[in-house]
């Protein structure tokens, strides 16, 4: 009798731990089969006229690309900037013929969010609006738009980028991935450089041209011809009534000076200065937190003002070459968009 309870307890054993086996091997393929399911990333880059985005297999292959509309939820709120972003994933995954569900990972370089509240407010609003749209992202980051810049000039690698537009901000990392930044303190009280620095000076010197207390000056008749703004009525209700672009007048110091006018020379080499001090002080901080032996620093330019080997270009490029040897001024090896891809992709990783 207690030999065949025995050989039932053995027997029951031996069934069990079959069963035990192949319960393990079915969640072992489980895992295997959940780790080899296709999965997508997507970044964006958006700014106030114009969003991009690409969606990328694991391997960071550019599988579909698609731009809408302006995007800087500072201005249009978080909700509605949210339901661009998302847009422009349904518009990838169609373009690309996947799935929704198969984009895993998302990373939005955005105008306006610089700041880490700022960017938390937006990540909440973008991952609660997917969630109601019936796509959870397992990962979702938002950065600066300056941020995936740095990351897309390089493709991940260490470098730095100098960015004028209305603004001016320069960004570098080091070979280790910490990352420094020099400027963007606004127009108030920084954006040395910058298409508002530029527009504000020019338009100091048209003042004191008509009030007959500076210099003459060809940007008094491009500033009249291009704006209409002719006399000190016109220029201040323009500047303080009616919300004037001044930046927009940075281009016409641009084609001042390349008609050799000396006040529209003297804007541009100061402005040029000033872009030189953010890429030697950047420099110095790149140098002293990496303990990689000193090297030539690639340095991209990106902004309206530097795009497109402006006279602006050409004067920053010559000071900042000249004066920080270690410096070479190198093409964009890829776009912000893409290097909210990779991004992305270390999300996954990580």
């Amino acid at each position: 009798m207690q030999a065949t309870k025995q050989r039932i307890n053995e027997r029951t054993s031996q069934f069990i731990n079959r069963q035990t086996f192949s319960l393990n091997l079915e969640s072992r393929n489980g895992i295997l089969v959940a780790l080899m399911k296709p999965a997508c990333v997507i970044g964006f880059d958006g700014g106030g006229t114009k969003t991009t985005a690409i969606l990328a297999d694991r391997k960071g292959n550019v599988l579909a690309e698609v731009s809408g509309g302006p995007s800087n939820f500072q201005i249009i709120g978080v909700e509605q900037a949210s339901e661009l972003l998302l847009s422009l994933l349904t518009q990838c995954c169609e373009k690309a013929g996947k799935p929704s569900s198969e984009v895993k990972a998302a990373v939005a370089g955005l105008t306006g969010a610089g700041r880490p509240g700022d960017q938390q407010r937006m990540r909440e609003a973008f991952s609660e609006h997917a969630r109601k749209l019936g796509m959870p992202l397992e990962y979702a980051a938002i950065e600066s738009d300056a941020r995936v810049a740095l990351e897309g000039s390089f493709k991940g690698g260490a470098g730095i980028i100098l960015i004028a537009g209305t603004g001016s901000i320069a960004y570098g990392k080091t070979q280790e991935g910490q990352v420094f930044r020099v400027g963007g303190w606004g127009r108030v009280i920084g954006d040395e450089g910058s298409g508002y620095a530029i527009g504000r000076d020019a338009l100091n010197l048209v003042t004191k041209h008509l009030d007959g207390r500076g210099k003459e000056t060809l940007l008094t008749k491009l500033v009249a011809d291009r704006f209409g703004l002719k006399d000190q009525e016109g220029i201040i209700n323009a500047v303080y009534r009616n919300n004037f672009d001044v930046a927009s007048v940075a281009p016409l110091v641009i084609e001042a000076a390349g008609l050799r006018d000396t006040e529209s020379e003297r804007i541009l080499n100061r402005a040029a200065f000033e872009l030189t001090e953010h890429i030697r002080t950047l420099t110095f901080k790149l140098e002293g937190a990496t303990r990689a032996p000193r090297q030539k620093i690639p340095l991209s330019f990106i902004g309206s003002l530097l795009a497109e080997q402006t006279l602006l270009a050409r004067i920053a490029k010559h000071k900042i070459e000249f004066s920080i040897p270690q410096i070479t001024v190198v093409r964009a090896q890829a776009s912000p968009a893409f290097g909210a891809v990779l991004m992305a992709l270390r999300l996954m990783e990580d």
